[in-house]
């Protein structure tokens, strides 16, 4: 089968030419959905920062406020609290509120199956 990639009307047109049929349908029926494709991308793209890779490791280890965790990191309150928002926004952890306290920790196993599969990951060779 070939499928076109541009417009017919496109001067720069080429085919493409598809040589198993039904492997190219099984993957064209399995793609995701662009809200699948975002919210991937945007957790992902969290993980991808030093500052919030570290942020997450620690928050692993133990729950804690953002004054003790500004401590451990040797960040500004204000930054670790920036960086804090961001996972929550995200779903990466979670906070709970003791009076005036709050404090964050991991929101579930699949965030820290993750951490440690990407661990285990660049750990093997």
């Amino acid at each position: 089968m070939n499928l076109p990639l541009y417009a017919e009307d496109d001067k720069d047109c080429c085919d493409v030419t598809i040589i198993h049929d039904d492997v190219v349908a099984h993957a064209s029926r399995a793609q995701l959905s662009e809200e699948q494709v975002m919210k991937m991308a945007n957790f992902y793209q969290a993980l991808s920062d030093p500052t919030r890779l570290r942020i997450v490791h620690t928050l692993i280890q133990a729950e804690m406020c953002v004054c003790d965790l500004a401590a451990v990191l040797e960040m500004t309150q204000s930054s670790t609290s920036h960086q804090l928002r961001y996972l929550k926004n995200l779903a990466l952890i979670k906070r709970r509120k003791v009076g005036r306290m709050v404090y964050y920790s991991i929101d579930d196993e699949h965030v820290l199956m993750l951490f440690e599969t990407g661990l285990a990951h660049i750990s093997h060779k």
